[in-house]
């Protein structure tokens, strides 16, 4: 466990800091990562020894809570923030609550931009599945060696740009081995194989909480059945409740309280001699 200062000033422990990362990935030492949106994921995930989260930023808080020691990568979509100045702005007040790392999938100049400020960036290659239509749609990178060099080449530019990690997502498992010892990047293996620095994998494909997972996903766990367990038995007890409400068998005897003995009566008498002021 490290102590360490945030980007705003506060003091905290880490499992890890980026100068963990790089002597992991020198060593040939694997690290674990998964998503976590919810402050009861992220504390399941440093309970049981996962290495690193990574989130939308605008969870980070709840995350945070979670996992207070936790390398937490804090990461922008594609569309999230448009200008320059917006997507520099979101990763400084990201690092300044505490997020160890940024994720963006923009260009070299959002790198450039927000590591020059200090931060840790980290980037996206291989299959950008928003980028898709760039790369022949939605298939996997680098199966040849033509396509494995310009992996090379993309993570050389991201290192020119400041970065200190990248996320390999769906490349040719020999491609990534023979080219992440080339890189000075610590790189995010995401249907990559295992030749990745830290294996990457999202919280929902884990626990099989996944209709149609991807090929590189593999589950633990079986939570969607027991997701859809509850739905079924939460249908039950709503279409039981309105059943019974309608046919007026609740509120019954043994769900309300009754009036004191005789009050009732007086209650009927008093209520005999009275008069309803407006008709």
């Amino acid at each position: 466990m490290k102590n360490i200062y945030t980007f705003g000033g506060q003091p905290a422990r880490r499992n890890l800091t980026v100068a963990c990362l790089r002597a992991n990935k020198a060593a040939g030492v694997k690290m674990t990562q998964v998503s976590a949106a919810t402050e009861d994921e992220a504390r399941a995930c440093e309970e049981m020894g996962i290495d690193m989260i990574t989130i939308s930023d605008v969870d980070y808080d709840a995350v945070r809570r979670g996992a207070p020691q936790t390398f937490i990568t804090s990461s922008q979509t594609m569309c999230q923030y448009y200008e320059p100045q917006e997507c520099l702005t979101a990763a400084l007040k990201s690092a300044e609550k505490g997020a160890d790392a940024v994720f963006t999938p923009r260009g070299m100049g959002i790198v450039e931009l927000i590591a020059n400020e200090g931060l840790a960036v980290q980037g996206h290659v291989g299959l950008v599945p928003r980028k898709s239509t760039l790369t022949g749609g939605l298939r996997t990178y680098g199966k040849t060696a033509e396509e494995a060099m310009q992996l090379l080449e993309w993570m050389r530019r991201y290192e020119d740009a400041g970065a200190t990690a990248v996320e390999v997502e769906c490349v040719a498992v020999e491609a990534l081995a023979a080219i992440n010892h080339k890189t000075t990047l610590v790189t995010h293996s995401i249907g990559a194989g295992s030749g990745g620095d830290i294996i990457f994998s999202f919280m929902e494909d884990i626990c099989g909480d996944v209709e149609n997972p991807p090929r590189h996903a593999k589950a633990w766990g079986d939570v969607g059945s027991i997701r859809k367990a509850l739905a079924a038995e939460r249908d039950k007890a709503l279409t039981g409740y309105r059943t019974d409400v309608q046919s007026g068998v609740f509120p019954d005897a043994d769900h309300t309280v009754s009036m004191l003995p005789g009050e009732a009566d007086k209650l009927a008498e008093a209520l005999h001699g009275w008069k309803t002021l407006h008709q």
